[in-house]
């Protein structure tokens, strides 16, 4: 009984927890919305100075390493420990992945002088100044989530390899899946909001 109420309360935790970050990345999304509504014109075109081909790419990405999160999940419950474990690994490489992906966009950006308070945004129109500015906020914000959530996956993996989480105790291994899997459900959004934008 013990048991069941740690895992009953670790996961309501983790819920709970999910809902401050759905409130951060949703005020976030309530910012750039008022922002399009002000400036539509310059957010269409500074989104097309984006690299479709990139943010393509890490949704592909993304929504791979969320299945290969939920398998790792499920392989656990029905006792394939090490299945687990290799799916976990492989949803960590999908993660840096990502990462690259981000790593090189960037880079481009900051290579034709576009980025936070550079001569370069500072002298575009101020709705793209303002698009680029969220740009930089809600995918850094968001970078840094997808390294947290690495870190914790990593973890559990550890935990695994240590046998101190098992298909009958599994809950941490389950509680990371959940913080991955909104990371990758605000991706999702941020995806058409930046690289799709209309």
């Amino acid at each position: 009984m013990h048991e069941h109420r740690d895992y009953e309360g670790a996961k309501i935790g983790m819920w709970l927890f999910l809902f401050t970050e759905v409130l951060l990345f949703g005020g976030l999304f309530l910012l750039y919305a008022v922002y399009l509504h002000r400036y539509p014109a310059e957010f269409h075109a500074a989104g097309k100075d984006l690299s479709r081909i990139f943010g393509t790419a890490n949704t592909i990405v993304l929504i791979s390493s969320s299945l290969c999160m939920a398998l790792a999940i499920s392989a656990l419950q029905r006792g394939k420990t090490l299945l687990s474990q290799r799916l976990v690994l492989l949803t960590v490489a999908m993660a840096g992945v990502f990462l690259v992906n981000k790593f090189f966009e960037w880079s481009a950006k900051i290579g034709h002088g576009i980025y936070p308070n550079s001569p370069g945004l500072l002298a575009l129109p101020p709705g793209e100044m303002v698009f680029f500015n969220l740009y930089y906020l809600m995918t850094g914000l968001h970078g840094i989530h997808v390294i947290i959530g690495g870190a914790v996956l990593m973890y559990g993996w550890h935990l695994m390899r240590a046998g101190r989480v098992t298909p009958e105790h599994y809950v941490f291994l389950e509680n990371g899946g959940l913080y991955w899997h909104l990371v990758d459900l605000v991706w999702i959004y941020l995806f058409p909001l930046f690289y799709l934008v209309v």
